[in-house]
């Protein structure tokens, strides 16, 4: 298993690693087997947050045992210092754990003041001077805030989107961080899970050494996609190239990331899954949206009532509502046509 430095933290991070999102949708006993397995295929590296509901608790139950060989990171979207190390406090003691590797700041709309003496870079200084945390980082879906958040020398990591459909300015990032010697975290490597080709993710994070991506797995079967393809370890060739090329024509642009900045709705919609159905009608099995659950789910769009929350808190500039009116016309459409095909 190859490893990379994360920057001026020192600490060593497999390549691949594993997000741990997909934890909480897993009953509790097969994720401590997802766990272990990741482990004994030579995973190290565990990202998670305080956010994921039982997420952390499930880490703690499969990784305990062998702590002192693995890197925990977690985060706190708590924007004061009292909550940050309370947040922090919940971790340790979710994770069985008495100190975490890696502290990051969940999805930061700006970059944290440090001189705040009650904010939650206060606290994450406090928990370090505790013992309870190593290193400081930072995640957030904006690239602008991405690139001050390098530039500032307050954290020594960067978590971002990263994939073979993002922006030009959003892969920058990967040499900004380098040169700033921060430490790079690739979340969101399958676009949301628009992204299928496994070799063609590895073939393309592989092309920057700095860049430590987080696979989100939540099946074991999928774990053994990407340990396979990590000992393959295939290169970026002609035909994975043409590969991308035509995902890059198809996907990229204004698209629903399904990063979850919008939610919650106050009318119910579920926006992050509603708000790219049609891209998941045509890239992943369709059968399963054509349940009377997925039904109600897209005819909640019915219910808006152009508040304009999710569109005012879109880090992509979407105009959310139009775009779910537009999800629903095409999301029926395709209902008629395929229903009785299940």
């Amino acid at each position: 298993m190859k490893t990379v430095v994360l920057g001026k933290s020192g600490l060593v991070a497999t390549k691949p690693s594993l997000g741990c999102l997909p934890l909480q949708r897993c009953e509790k006993d097969y994720a401590v087997k997802l766990l272990r397995a990741a482990y004994e295929g030579g995973i190290r590296f565990f990202d998670t947050a305080n956010a994921y509901t039982d997420s952390e608790e499930k880490i703690g139950l499969a990784l305990s045992d062998v702590r002192s060989d693995i890197v925990l990171a977690t985060k706190s979207a708590a924007r004061d210092k009292a909550g940050v190390l309370a947040h922090i406090e919940n971790s340790l003691r979710m994770m069985k754990t008495d100190y975490i590797d890696l502290f990051q700041f969940h999805q930061v709309p700006e970059v944290p003041d440090p001189e705040d003496p009650e904010g939650a870079y206060a606290g994450a200084l406090e928990a370090k001077k505790r013992g309870w945390i190593g290193h400081i980082g930072v995640t957030t879906h904006r690239v602008k805030v991405a690139e001050e958040c390098i530039d500032s020398g307050l954290f020594e990591t960067v978590q971002f989107p990263f994939s073979y459909i993002s922006a030009e300015r959003d892969l920058a990032l990967a040499a900004r961080a380098k040169e700033a010697n921060v430490g790079y975290i690739a979340m969101k490597g399958l676009a949301g899970g628009l992204l299928t080709n496994v070799r063609a993710c590895h073939a393309f994070m592989k092309q920057y050494d700095n860049v430590v991506p987080i696979w989100g797995v939540q099946e074991l079967g999928q774990l053994e996609q990407w340990l396979q393809v990590a000992e393959e370890d295939p290169d970026l060739d002609e035909e994975l190239e043409a590969f991308i090329a035509r995902e890059r024509r198809e996907l990229s642009g204004s698209f629903c990331r399904s990063c979850g900045y919008c939610m919650p709705c106050p009318m119910g919609i579920e926006i992050r899954n509603c708000a790219r159905m049609n891209m998941l009608l045509r890239r992943s099995p369709w059968q399963q949206y054509m349940t009377d659950e997925w039904y109600a789910k897209m005819h909640k769009i019915e219910d808006c009532i152009g508040c304009r929350s999710c569109a005012s808190k879109c880090p992509y500039q979407l105009d959310t509502p139009n775009l779910l009116k537009y999800m629903l016309k095409d999301y029926d459409e395709f209902y008629e046509a395929h229903k009785n095909l299940v």
